[in-house]
């Protein structure tokens, strides 16, 4: 059975909406968007992707409905769904669009319609589609980390330091980060206080991209003072601590 479409707004526009512009336009144009939990709308700044389907429809004599689900990828890899709910209660009206976060509300809301008993309709299968975009390696944490990787950079000493298209990426598009520690070095026997320290610092950017910096912490300097480097990759920074440590070995 062929939808009309063109009583719902759900041409895809002529560029792809962002996540947020996504959810933006849903809220809009429901009814009833107040009405959903505060946690739910929280959780959703976080969405890297986003994907909308038709679930079902009936259709009699002028009257429709459809029901839509649109389904958003969060940082923690977790997915968050709401349920769209566009119909006319009389003959030749405006269509009505509310929103759910719960299936069972949504069905309670489809049974109030006043839609013929014995009106055609059919329901289309749930899908499990690929994700848009990976899912995160990380859990990360949304805490100013367009500011961290600032500060980040600012403390490396090496000339080898990462350029400036990734700190410019990350300055602009940073919006979550994860700290870990990679690798720990024991002071060598004759040599207190020296030793090393690795962290990966994993930045999860606005389009879903994921990119990490090698912090290298050491004392391994000429008059024992403490060093911050950072590197672009795991290699680069172990293959800096190796050649930190031969040079006072």
């Amino acid at each position: 059975m062929s939808v009309p479409y063109e009583t719902a707004a759900y041409e895809p526009p002529e560029s792809p909406e962002s996540p947020e512009e996504h959810l933006e336009r849903l809220l809009g144009r429901a009814l009833n968007s107040f009405e959903l939990p505060d946690e739910t709308i929280r959780r959703l700044d976080c969405a890297l992707a986003h994907d909308s389907s038709l679930h079902s429809a009936h259709h009699s004599a002028g009257l429709h409905r459809e029901t839509y689900r649109h389904t958003w990828l969060l940082a923690d890899g977790s997915a968050v769904t709401l349920w769209e709910l566009v119909h006319n209660t009389a003959l030749g009206s405006e269509p009505q669009h509310e929103v759910y976060a719960d299936e069972e509300e949504l069905r309670a809301a489809t049974a109030r319609l006043p839609l013929p008993p014995d009106a055609p309709d059919f329901e289309l299968p749930v899908m499990v589609h690929p994700s848009p975009v990976p899912e995160p390696r990380h859990v990360y944490l949304t805490d100013d980390s367009a500011d961290h990787a600032r500060r980040l950079l600012r403390r490396a000493e090496n000339a080898d330091r990462p350029g400036a298209d990734i700190t410019t990426l990350l300055l602009r598009t940073a919006f979550a980060h994860q700290i870990t520690q990679a690798f720990g070095r024991p002071c060598r026997a004759g040599q207190v206080g020296l030793g090393f320290s690795l962290y990966e610092h994993a930045f999860l950017l606005r389009d879903g991209q994921e990119i990490s910096l090698w912090e290298v912490e050491h004392t391994a300097t000429p008059d024992g003072r403490h060093m911050c480097e950072v590197y672009p990759t795991e290699h680069a920074a172990r293959a800096a601590m190796e050649r930190r440590a031969a040079r006072l070995a």
